[in-house]
């Protein structure tokens, strides 16, 4: 089924989005489900409300938080808030269900939950029984669940690509539970690269899932997953490993950045999760044998730590340590020089 947008649902749309943006910039939950239920009660369709007003709204709250706009604190209140204008507009305007039952949940680790539950409102818009297993589902009780729940299918979230080797074996697990899978999210790279390495169905955004969600045949036809590079176990050299190149990479940045030994508990805990993310991301890409996974999570690290007013240069220094540590790991010392090249054309980096 496909849902036609008129003329005047896409000018209502347009003249509620910066009404909406203001309620949550402003922590106003009454006002800004008020925005939604007017244009529910003026005939615009619920599914059109979630994706055309929340959806962009909650990815411009994770942009003002990443430009340093906006703290976590107001971040987390605007996406309350969306949670509750996604509870009321569903919950006025969804139908019975006449179809099967679909899981939906985010991957083991994966926190942001929002965008799962839209796929879950338009999946319920549609007809589906739907059960939303929520964020960071760990695989064994997703498992257990699919056991004792009969289920058409299970459409897994991912946000951060960092995720993919947990989201490969949650993968892996629902299919010995023989139910169809399909993904979704930016984690899996754009138009979906790193699902086809994984061997998954792939949806870019909920109206897709659903499609497939109907098409049964479809989510089962998929290729293999393409992983004979890890035979050479250069991932799971660097899982063993991982605490202590956090460690050793840390020391590093105290020698080579003084000021770095002044910093508040806060910040040596940003620190240090900043080098876990480096690891975890540089991991994850030696699992997709893929580099721009790790260049382009570089990339955006030298943006973040820039407008928090840390030096970036700081991340082609601690790329050039991790590299001479990693020298018989080789796909890895490939991508952090990748990753250094990506980071010293930065203009957080040239600029300074």
């Amino acid at each position: 089924m496909t849902i036609v947008t008129s003329a005047a649902t896409r000018t209502d749309l347009t003249a509620a989005y910066p009404a909406y943006l203001d309620c949550l910039e402003g922590a106003d939950e009454y006002a800004a489900v008020d925005v939604a239920m007017d244009l529910l009660a003026d005939g615009v369709p619920a599914e059109r409300i979630l994706l055309d007003l929340v959806a962009p709204a909650q990815a411009e709250v994770g942009e003002r938080w990443a430009r340093n706009e906006w703290s976590v604190a107001q971040e987390h209140a605007a996406t309350h808030i969306s949670e509750r204008v996604v509870a009321a507009v569903s919950s006025s305007a969804s139908p019975r269900p006449d179809r099967g039952h679909v899981v939906v949940a985010c991957m083991d680790g994966e926190w942001h939950g929002l965008p799962a539950r839209l796929v879950s409102e338009v999946l319920r818009l549609r007809g589906w029984q739907v059960t939303f297993l929520g964020a960071s589902v760990p695989a064994a009780h997703l498992v257990a669940y699919l056991q004792r729940y009969d289920a058409h299918a299970v459409a897994l979230a991912c946000a951060l690509p960092m995720r993919l080797p947990y989201a490969h074996r949650m993968i892996e697990t629902c299919r010995r539970s023989d139910v169809p899978v399909l993904v979704g999210g930016r984690g899996f790279g754009t138009g979906g690269r790193w699902a086809r390495r994984l061997g998954v169905a792939w949806a870019p955004d909920a109206p897709t899932a659903a499609e497939l969600v109907a098409d049964e045949r479809a989510l089962r036809r998929v290729p293999a997953a393409d992983l004979a590079h890890l035979a050479d176990d250069e991932y799971a050299g660097l899982l063993r490993r991982r605490a202590e190149l956090i460690d050793t990479a840390l020391a590093h940045l105290r020698d080579r950045f003084p000021r770095t030994v002044d910093y508040t508990a806060a910040q040596l805990d940003s620190t240090v999760s900043d080098l876990g993310h480096i690891v975890d991301f540089l991991a994850a890409a030696v699992y997709v044998d893929d580099g721009d996974l790790f260049t382009e999570f570089v990339d955006w690290l030298a943006m973040i730590l820039t407008s928090r007013g840390v030096p970036a240069v700081s991340v082609e220094s601690t790329l050039a340590f991790l590299a001479r540590s990693l020298r018989d790991f080789p796909r890895a010392e490939r991508f952090l020089d990748e990753g250094r090249a990506v980071a010293a054309a930065s203009p957080a980096i040239r600029s300074r």
